[in-house]
């Protein structure tokens, strides 16, 4: 835990003295002129001694920053690490907010006019191939359709479209610069005559005609990580035809709890005794360090899953409402299938895409570890501190996905979980809570 000193240096003049009550009072005149007063945009459940929890709307009392992400603050006496995103300075005018790019499009968009990213996509087969396969096997119903790719990246998904079906116009959306190779690409491939790229954000592109058919790679990390989907989501009802199809037409969040040994080993047990020397010191500031933010890229063995995995949230992609993206809530219950070390939880999803075709078949994305990798693996959510679990344990609880107030593409998952033991002793059930904020 770091600490800080707020006590004075000045050297006093000869012959001065100080009361210990004059001390004092420049202390504390000291103390609050490096503290700065925040306002809590909303509420955040801490975890491990070190992090405050507070509701929305408390005033916090920040003394220092020791990154962009984690602030030291203080709530009614009591200090804690707490997460500067869901902080606003009080003085600051609710106009000044809007001034901030709450979507960080600059960002967001400028990492995906690079082809980095896009090289990550194309070479994941398993997504690549699912929506190849989803555009070949419903080929014949899009003959003669309409279809805006929203999102389109290089338009890959346009240019099955072109070459797989004949749909009479495909509109590839794309915001960011990447728009203007995704061009020379649909020339170059021949589909210019039915592919129109259009470089804009959805809440601002225009069309000349609604569409039959809507198809996105909207998901992040977690599901809903970067919230793409809210462009999906206003496009559908700005341009979906009645009775229009949505790729994916649904989607659902899988959690597993999990052990993590490797990883524990790697970023915790590490301090116990390297090179024969005690460092158990630091295994504090490890578990803020490494712990507090879930792990993306994650890939979880089959045999670490402790129990069956389970959906703990579903969307349909044809009633699923904006407003609905501000906390989404989902329930589990796992019976623990063979005795391990829970470390924490794992995450993945899945999407279907309905068949256009009579009797064709679903075509289903899975990013979980019982199918082919992709590249967005699994996303992992340790514990503080590892528990001890045993064959017909049971694991319940549930999960909560909350959006950021004000930088949009962020949230915050909340987990509640209890534990309770197969021989029915109740001193032996165990209760946590862990709020893990997910940002860029």
């Amino acid at each position: 835990m770091k600490s800080f000193n707020l006590c004075r240096t000045d050297k006093q003049t000869v012959g001065e003295s100080k009361q210990p009550s004059d001390m004092q009072t420049e202390r504390e005149d000291e103390d609050d002129a490096s503290v700065e007063e925040y306002v809590a945009l909303s509420s955040f459940t801490g975890s491990g001694s070190d992090q405050l929890s507070f509701s929305r709307g408390d005033r916090l009392r920040v003394h220092a920053k020791p990154s962009s992400e984690w602030w030291w603050a203080e709530l009614r006496g009591v200090i804690g690490y707490v997460p500067a995103s869901y902080l606003r300075q009080e003085e600051e005018e609710e106009e000044d907010t809007s001034l901030e790019d709450p979507w960080q499009d600059e960002e967001y968009f400028g990492s995906y006019g690079t082809l980095r990213l896009h090289l990550e996509m194309l070479s994941d087969k398993s997504r690549t191939e699912a929506y190849r396969h989803v555009i070949l096997s419903n080929s014949a119903s899009l003959r003669n359709k309409v279809v805006i790719d929203l999102g389109c990246g290089t338009g890959i998904i346009s240019l099955f479209c072109a070459q797989l079906a004949q749909p009479s116009e495909v509109y590839a959306v794309e915001a960011s610069s990447m728009a203007e190779y995704t061009r020379q690409l649909v020339k170059q491939n021949g589909c210019e005559e039915v592919v129109t790229v259009l470089q804009g954000r959805a809440e601002e592109i225009e069309l000349p005609e609604q569409v039959d058919v809507l198809v996105s790679e909207w998901m992040g990390n977690c599901l809903l990580f970067e919230f793409m989907v809210e462009s999906v989501l206003l496009a559908r009802d700005r341009w979906l035809k009645e009775g229009g199809v949505m790729w994916p037409s649904s989607a659902a969040l899988t959690l597993v709890p999990c052990q993590a040994n490797s990883y524990y080993a790697e970023k915790m047990a590490f301090w116990e005794q390297p090179y024969g020397l005690d460092f158990t010191p630091l295994q504090p500031l490890a578990q803020q360090e490494f712990f507090t933010k879930p792990k993306f890229s994650h890939l979880v063995e089959p045999d670490d899953c402790l129990a069956t995995p389970c959906d703990v949230l579903c969307l349909d992609m044809y009633t699923l409402q904006v407003k609905d993206l501000e906390e989404i809530k989902g329930q589990f219950h796992y019976c623990v299938e063979k005795s391990g070390v829970f470390h924490g939880f794992t995450a993945w999803f899945t999407v279907h895409f309905e068949s256009l075709e009579t009797g064709g078949a679903t075509v289903e994305l899975n990013t979980g570890p019982f199918s082919e990798p992709t590249h967005w693996k699994q996303t992992l959510f340790m514990l503080d501190r590892p528990l001890s679990v045993y064959t017909g344990d049971s694991i319940s609880g549930s999960i909560l996905l909350c959006r950021n107030p004000v930088w949009r593409r962020h949230m915050t998952v909340t987990l509640h979980w209890s534990i309770n033991s197969s021989t029915g002793e109740t001193d032996k059930c165990q209760v946590g809570t862990k709020s893990f904020p997910m940002w860029r």
